[in-house]
């Protein structure tokens, strides 16, 4: 029971300094482009280049936030803005930093730019087979309203539009 209860504590500890961390994305900045830019070769395979990223850093015209972990840029995501609609552009996460908060704190990063800046809405697209996107976009109020077929190449597959309203 004494060992139970040892590694009882243990594991508590262990749990409330994980909770204790805490994930702080940032505006992008022209600092950012070149890790984002690596980060997108790695897990898209047509990624938007350096100069296209660019935009996500101009005011008035996008916005990005992006998460370092161990001096590299770990996740990061990009939102376009017109009148009082957002269309999420990426959202990427580094395989080595999946399910362990950073994508979320990116889209939560990027609804509350939205509520702070007049946004009413906020769409993307995602693969119909990305589940774990699916599952965390549902998760922060994002709803399924329509579906684009055969929206992605490389390889060919239909995007579900999912939406998130104020």
């Amino acid at each position: 029971m004494i060992l139970f209860r040892e590694f009882s504590v243990i594991d508590k500890v262990v749990d409330m300094e994980e909770k204790r961390k805490r994930i702080y994305p940032e505006r992008l900045a022209e600092r950012h482009l070149d890790g984002v830019a690596q980060l997108e070769r790695l897990c898209f395979s047509q990624p938007w280049s350096r100069n296209s990223l660019e935009l996500l850093t101009r005011e008035g015209i996008g916005v990005g936030v992006a998460c370092s972990c161990d001096g590299q840029i770990c996740a990061y995501g990009g939102m376009m803005c017109a009148v009082d609609e957002g269309q999420i552009t990426n959202i990427a996460t580094h395989p080595d930093y999946r399910r362990r908060g950073y994508g979320r704190a990116v889209v939560e990063a990027l609804i509350k730019y939205a509520k702070n800046n007049g946004l009413d809405s906020i769409s993307l697209e995602v693969r119909e087979s990305n589940r774990a996107a699916i599952d965390l976009y549902a998760s922060l109020g994002f709803k399924v309203e329509g579906k684009r077929k055969d929206f992605y190449t490389k390889p060919v597959e239909s995007a579900l539009i999912m939406i998130w309203r104020r």
